[in-house]
Formats: structure tokens, sequence, C-alpha cells
């Protein structure tokens, strides 16, 4: 028996799911252009475990979202994971949040293409087959009309994720298939969290820190002349 508390936060959609043995029990979240995770994320973990009448001792593990995604929203999610596996002494698993956004869809064949928006025509995205199996490993993609070609020759791509908007405009292929704009959710966590559970894959708490793909980079206003 396994009570997993799962955390998303790498994106404008602050999320928190409760999962046991795999499956979701249950999942409290918002999408704010805000990016309000810092005020939301422990109002939901104290909500969602009193609504199901579960208590911190009755979990088994924290999973997080590693990345890539907003360098802030990570930071906050990583930082309660960390907190809470710390104080109750449990297990910190890592899932990437490029594979729990391919697992909010389905493919019976060919290949799905999670997309998270970043600058301008900039896309952090990896390659999963219809299994979930990660076969081209996460980058960062300038968007152009060849872009993911050799996946598109071999058959049909579903792409999904926030930045499934800005592709459509630049790629036209009939093999194409663009869901509506989502962002990663804890829901799609669940699954992976428990393989990893079960194989006893954890991160250190002490000294995991989240994928961010990119360097932070902080932006200064100008001095008006």
């Amino acid at each position: 028996m396994s009570k997993i508390l799962c955390l998303e936060t790498s994106t404008k959609n602050c999320s928190v799911a409760l999962t046991e043995n795999g499956l979701t029990v249950d999942v409290l979240e918002e999408a704010s252009e805000q990016y309000s995770h810092a005020e939301k994320l422990h109002p939901f973990i104290q909500e969602i475990l009193q609504r199901n009448k579960w208590s911190f001792n009755d979990l088994s593990a924290v999973a997080v979202s590693e990345g890539p995604g907003s360098y802030t929203g990570l930071r906050i999610g990583v930082s309660a994971a960390k907190g809470l596996a710390y104080t109750l002494r449990i297990p910190l698993i890592a899932v990437s949040t490029l594979e729990t956004l391919a697992r909010s869809v389905q493919a019976g064949e060919g290949y799905i293409i999670p997309l998270l928006d970043a600058r301008r025509m900039e896309v952090y995205t990896a390659v999963f087959d219809k299994d979930y199996n990660m076969i081209k490993p996460v980058w960062a993609e300038i968007l152009h009309e060849k872009s993911f070609e050799e996946f598109l020759k071999k058959g049909p791509v579903v792409f999904t994720g926030d930045a499934v908007e800005k592709t459509q405009t630049i790629i036209s292929h009939p093999k194409a298939v663009f869901t509506e704009k989502r962002y990663p959710s804890a829901k799609e966590m669940s699954s992976k969290a428990f393989e990893k559970f079960q194989h006893k894959n954890f991160v250190d708490v002490a000294y995991f820190e989240p994928f961010y793909l990119k360097d932070f980079i902080v932006t200064r206003k100008k001095k008006p002349l």
C-alpha cells in the first residue's frame, strides 16, 4: 500500500494530487497567469488531505515535478516537497515534467510530443512513443517548418502542452495532431511516481535540484535616460 502526494508546479498550473498504488485519488489545481504557486501550494496540500481524510503521516512518499519549466514554479514545488520529505522522513521522487504532460494523452500508434512554452518561438520538448517511453530526451527547440519532421515522416504525432497554438501556426503536416492547450497536472504523475516508488528510485532530499534546462537569467529594468 503506497500513498503518494504529487506536486506539479512547473508552469502556470499549481497542481496537487493524492495517489494510491499508482491511481489518482483526488486532484486540486488552478492555472493562473499570476503564477500564484507561493500562495496556493501549501493551502492546496492541506485542503486535499483534509477532504480525503488523509494525514501527513499516511504518506509513503512525495513526488515532485523535476522540470523543465518555470524557474520560480519549480523552486516553489521542490522546496515544498523537500520540506515534507525531510520532516516526515519519507522518500522524495522526481518525475519529468514532459513525461507527465505526455501522459495526459493517448496515442494508438506513432509518437507523443509534449511542448512547454519558452520564450518567443522556442519550446521545451521531448519525444515519447505510445507507451510513454522517452525515445528522444529533453531539448530546447526553436520552431520552424521542419521541426519534428523525422518523426512526422514515420507516423502520426500527437502534440500537446501549453505551446500547441504557436506550434500549429508553424507546422502543417497531415500526420500532426494537436490537442487543446493544456498544462502538466499532478493527476498524471500517479503511475510514474508509483513505478519509481516500487523500484526505490528516489532522489537525495538534501542535494536534489530541478532540471531547468537553461540557466536562470535575471533581467533588470533599464533606467530612464
